[in-house]
């Protein structure tokens, strides 16, 4: 294998790529790698792995999808991160009969 070749050719896949990070989907491969598996990677990565033909880029329109499936999930997550957090207060038994039944005053 020629490495100037090949990393000349990574080079320019990479300088095809307009955006810094990069939507792509996995290719079947003969060592077991899935196909059909998208994930945004660094330019960088994203062209190393299309010249290896392990993956593809996405179309521009797959992208905008992934990203907002993406962007989605994470704020789902995050409600159900702030659901989980319950506020609570320490408080003496005194005190609590003291809320249950109030002084009457005179």
């Amino acid at each position: 294998m020629d490495l100037k070749a090949y990393y000349t050719k990574v080079r320019l896949t990479a300088a095809t790529y307009t955006d810094k990070d990069v939507v792509i989907v996995s290719l079947a491969t003969g060592d077991g790698g899935k196909a059909g598996v998208y994930t945004e990677v660094p330019r960088d990565v994203a062209a190393t792995m299309v010249v290896e033909g392990i993956a593809q880029v996405v179309s521009a329109e797959d992208a905008a999808a992934f990203r907002l499936a993406h962007a989605n999930e994470k704020q789902r997550l995050e409600r159900e991160r702030e659901a989980m957090r319950v506020p609570m207060s320490v408080i003496t038994t005194a005190d609590l009969n003291r809320l249950i039944k109030p002084q009457k005053q005179e």
